[in-house]
């Protein structure tokens, strides 16, 4: 097993780097529990543990959610890993799809530090703040186009347009700027929500042709 560096806080306590919170994934779950014991035995060689609250077992994947209604139990859980929440889902034909969403959390925090530095920037020229806001949307799509995430994506816009909005009307209580004629102005300086990144298969294909 791989040893991760750890940072000694002033309370002498250790705080593992984001490194080390993996997402293991298993056939069988008593594999699953006997990976975790052992990973508890070795952690405790070191005088370290595993954060209860952030540490669990689900049952996830194509079958999970059969198995889950057999046992006359809910939808299968979910998990948030690098930005996303991991969902278990079917598409229209049937097919077992994962299905990646923005983190609702991680969404609201973006779009308020954005409100924030509208509202410190909402006296600087129109053209400017429409290049700054097309670069910022620009870049949360570049990461966050995946596949089954345009609805997210679509919200995410549609609040950076309104804030925009709102930061312009405050600029003046004779403001005439009505939202038709700013509807032309966002539409010209932020992108369109589209997917940007093919599903995993297709990408593993790409680079490892049959």
């Amino acid at each position: 097993m791989r040893e991760y560096p750890v940072q000694f806080c002033e309370r002498l306590e250790v705080k593992p780097l984001h490194s080390t919170r993996p997402v293991v994934g298993f056939q069988h779950r008593h594999e699953a529990e006997q990976f975790l014991s052992e990973l508890k035995g070795r952690m405790e060689k070191f005088g370290l543990a595993l954060h209860p609250e952030k540490t669990r077992l689900i049952e996830f994947g194509r079958f999970a959610t059969e198995n889950r209604k057999k046992r006359q139990e809910g939808k299968p859980d979910t998990f948030n890993f690098l930005g996303f929440t991991y969902i278990c889902v079917r598409s229209l034909k049937g097919k077992f799809l994962v299905k990646r969403n923005t983190i609702t959390k991680r969404l609201r925090a973006k779009l308020q530090d954005l409100k924030e530095e509208l509202r410190r920037r909402r006296h600087e020229p129109v053209a400017i703040l429409g290049g700054w806001l097309r670069s910022v949307v620009r870049g949360y799509f570049n990461y966050h186009a995946v596949p089954g995430n345009i609805f997210p994506l679509g919200a995410f816009r549609t609040e950076v347009i309104r804030s925009w909005y709102r930061s312009l009307k405050r600029r003046s209580q004779r403001s005439k700027i009505t939202w038709d004629r700013f509807g032309k102005v966002a539409n010209m300086w932020i992108p369109q929500a589209r997917i940007l990144h093919p599903y995993p298969e297709e990408r593993f294909y790409a680079i490892h042709p049959r």
